[in-house]
Parts: structure tokens; C-alpha cells; sequence
């Protein structure tokens, strides 16, 4: 429920019930939650105009969960599609007329302050970061199993930059692209969330890399360790001649056919996202298409979507906490200013990840 404009101050702390026996909310005698919590929310689809700060109650955790007193949240494309609705075929799972979540996000990263009854990983003070449900507000809640601790010297910020983007990257370059030391991998989208960790998770994995991006955005896709850097505002980057072991499409506008010809005979397409196209279905249509096509060509033609998994999360971290993996982030901003943030990566305004400081508790 949204609180009228003189409400949208923080929330006092009110002290549990120690009657109140419901496990997911830990001991009382060890700490206390507010009732309610400054949020980011929306109750239509639009651009990002449909958001607002508002004062909702505090979510409970589920059996399998845990509630975290949020930090810091990452932002990434699939805020976007969320808050606008579209394509509208994932309608039918978020939300036909509005979202059935109006807090949008997903990265988070915080200190767990209760525990559901079947959670064991995780106790009251962990810090911990993965995915959320919720997560541009001050409290969100998430499944154990979609989190890891968070490691001693990566900040809140860091690790909220990490897991949606950071998943994508290592699974497709890993699970779906079979990457091995040595092939020669090009990252179409270079400079996003995506496609910033990818190149660096590709380098880590013994893979020479080309990224492409806008010219604003070659040198940082040239820091994080691509050895070739293509500008796709001046240069076809399929056209040139060089064939790939592995293209990883996150920009999702280019055709199969010009794809497949960037690639070597035997070589392997992962469409990441579904960016581009109409309305109604987005980019989906290239990744059913690629579908379709693989059985019958000698190329590896796979259609794409990560997993939420706290294994992965914690091998993220790892990377993170050795240096092996740098956390790119491009902008961070308040709570409050979440809306605006969303709006610059709409509109191609932010390079690599963009992190809401939500703050301490």
C-alpha cells in the first residue's frame, strides 16, 4: 500500500512482539525491524515516470528465505523490462496489466535480519549478496539458495553489481558457450552489465576477446581486457572478415544469417536477452529462430536465460575478492534517484553497472 506524501519520511523502529512466534522473524532479543520501509515502486507499466519513492510494509520471508536489510541494489536491463511490461509476451508471468511485483529490482546486497524456518546457510548478521525479489528498497527478500556471503574487502557496492549481469556472463560463456583457453570470442554489447563481465570472465577463462561498443565506450571495454575493440558506430563488426569461436549477441538486433557467416564452421552463437524487435515479442524471435536452425548446421545456435544459483553467485564473489573480476560500475545514485538512474540506462547513458546506494540500517 502506498502512503500518502507527508509519510514518505523513514519509518521509526518499533520493537517485535516477543509473543510473536513466527520463526522467520528470528529473536527478538537480538535485534528490532521497523514496520515500514522507504521503497521504489510502480502500479502501471510505463517509462520510468511510473515510478515513485512511496512507504510500504516490510515484506516476511517465506520458509526457504531470508529478509535483508539492503545496502546497496544493482540495476540492469531486465529492470527495464519489467517496469515497462514489454515484450508483452513476458506479460503473462510478470503481471497482464501491472506488475505483480511494483518494487522493481533483483541484484541486492545487505545483512540478513531474519531467516526463514528452513534456512540453515544463513543466520541474522550475514552479509551475503545475490538475487532478490524487491531490492530498490531498504529491506527486500531473497531466496537462500540465490545467495552467497559476501566476501571480506568487496564493498556493498561491488557486490551489488554483480550477480544478475555477472550470472548471465559466466553461464553463457561456460554452460551454453563451452568456452575454452584459446578460442577467440566476440562480445556483441561489450560495454553493458552484461557484456562488461563477459569479457572479463572471458579473459579469466584463457580466451582471446573483441568487444564492441559506441565510441564513448571503447576504452572501458578495452580496460577490462578485450584485445581488440570494435566501434560499431564506425565499423560492421561482422563484415571484416574474422571468424569466431564464440559470439555472445547481448546488443540482440543483428540477423542469424550475418551472425552464423562471423562465425567459424563449427563455432557456437549464444543470444543473450531479447533486445530489439517489436512489441509484442522483442528480440525472441532470433533466439526461436536459432532454435529452430541449430539442429540442421554445423554451428552450436543456442537461445539463452541464466540461473539464479548461490554456487555461481559465490564463484562470482571469489573472482571479485582475487581481483580477477572488477565490479564496472558506471553510476550510483540514492534511493530516491533510482528513477532517473533507470532512465539513463534506457537510454544508453551509463557504461557498465549501475548501483543504488540504498544505505546502512
Amino acid at each position: 500500500m502506498v502512503a500518502t506524501p507527508e509519510t514518505l519520511s523513514p519509518a521509526a523502529p518499533e520493537p517485535i512482539d516477543p509473543s510473536d512466534s513466527d520463526p522467520s522473524l528470528g529473536s527478538p532479543a537480538v535485534r528490532t525491524l521497523p514496520t515500514t520501509m522507504r521503497a521504489i515502486a510502480q502500479h502501471r507499466y510505463g517509462d520510468a515516470h511510473v515510478l515513485e519513492a512511496c512507504v510500504l510494509e516490510i515484506p516476511r520471508p517465506g520458509d526457504d528465505q531470508v529478509l535483508i536489510a539492503v545496502a546497496a541494489a544493482g540495476i540492469d536491463r531486465g529492470v527495464w523490462h519489467l517496469m515497462t511490461g514489454l515484450p508483452y509476451i513476458v506479460r503473462p508471468v510478470v503481471g497482464l496489466t501491472r506488475p505483480r511485483q511494483p518494487i522493481p529490482g533483483l541484484d541486492v546486497s545487505g545483512r540478513v535480519v531474519a531467516v526463514g524456518s528452513s534456512v540453515t546457510a544463513f543466520r541474522i548478521g550475514d552479509e551475503v549478496f545475490g538475487v532478490g525479489t524487491g531490492t530498490l528498497a531498504e529491506y527486500a527478500v531473497a531466496d537462500a539458495a540465490k545467495l552467497a556471503r559476501r566476501p571480506p574487502g568487496v564493498t556493498p557496492e561491488q557486490a551489488a553489481a554483480v550477480p544478475i549481469s555477472g550470472l548471465t556472463a559466466l553461464q553463457a560463456l561456460r554452460d551454453a558457450g563451452r568456452l575454452q583457453a584459446g578460442r577467440h570470442v566476440l562480445v556483441l554489447g561489450a560495454s553493458g552489465g552484461v557484456g562488461s563481465f563477459a569479457v572479463q570472465i572471458a579473459r579469466h577463462l584463457g580466451a582471446r576477446v573483441t568487444g564492441v561498443a559506441s565510441t564513448a565506450k571503447l576504452e572501458l571495454v578495452r580496460s577490462l581486457g578485450a584485445e581488440r575493440v570494435i566501434d560499431h558506430t564506425r565499423e560492421d563488426a561482422l563484415g571484416d572478415g574474422t571468424r569466431y569461436d564464440l559470439i555472445v549477441d547481448i546488443g540482440g538486433r543483428r540477423p542469424l544469417g550475418a551472425l552464423r557467416r562471423a562465425l567459424t564452421e563449427r563455432g557456437t552463437l549464444v543470444i543473450v536477452g531479447g533486445e530489439g524487435g517489436d512489441r509484442l515479442t522483442g528480440g525472441i524471435g532470433r533466439q526461436f529462430g536459432a532454435m529452430l536452425l541449430s539442429p540442421f548446421v554445423g554451428q552450436r545456435l543456442k537461445a539463452f536465460l541464466s540461473t539464479e544459483s548461490g554456487t555461481d553467485v559465490e564463484r562470482l564473489g571469489a573472482l571479485l575478492a582475487a581481483g580477477d573480476i572488477l565490479a564496472p560500475i558506471g553510476q550510483i545514485c540514492e534511493l530516491d534517484d533510482a528513477p532517473a538512474t533507470i532512465a539513463d540506462l534506457a537510454a544508453g547513458r551509463v557504461r557498465g553497472k549501475a548501483v543504488v546506494r540504498v544505505g546502512g540500517h
